[in-house]
């Protein structure tokens, strides 16, 4: 069986070599993450859209419900997640502090992780996130091919 890092993305000591969360249970379409979409009205919606563009990525997107919520992975590497919450959704990225950001969408101060707030009726720049969700995945993917696997 394989061992499976749970916790923050990291770099290794000595390396500068990112530890990627990895999840050994990671499907090609969960029917969990679904059912989660439908669970949450207008920010479940909200969600699925953009879940979607992280879906669309690559052949080897896969994915599971991590902490209760839709997590998306290269393999079994996670690079993106999404969140609904009261009043907004987070679009997330596990290496977000590691991408290039030049609209100033990613929030956050953690050493890896950042994430994008949606709230229903305000406008995003479409361009950008879609070009994070890009950024992050291939990042990953990169991080994955380095590493001789993934």
């Amino acid at each position: 069986m394989r061992a499976v890092r749970v916790g923050m993305p990291r770099r290794t000591p000595n390396s500068s070599r990112i530890q990627l969360m990895r999840f050994a249970t990671a499907v090609e379409q969960d029917p969990a993450v679904d059912a989660w979409f439908e669970s949450r009205a207008e920010l479940g919606a909200i969600a699925r859209a953009w879940y979607g563009r992280m879906r669309e990525c690559g052949d080897d997107v896969r994915e599971l419900l991590h902490d209760g919520h839709p997590t998306a992975c290269v393999g079994d590497a996670a690079f993106g997640y999404v969140n609904a919450f009261t009043a907004h959704v987070n679009v997330g990225f596990f290496l977000g502090a590691h991408l290039a950001d030049p609209a100033g969408l990613l929030e956050g101060t953690g050493k890896n992780m950042r994430h994008v707030k949606l709230r229903p009726g305000s406008e995003i720049d479409r361009k950008a996130l879609v070009a994070l969700i890009q950024a992050a995945y291939s990042r990953v993917k990169s991080e994955c091919g380095a590493a001789g696997g993934g």
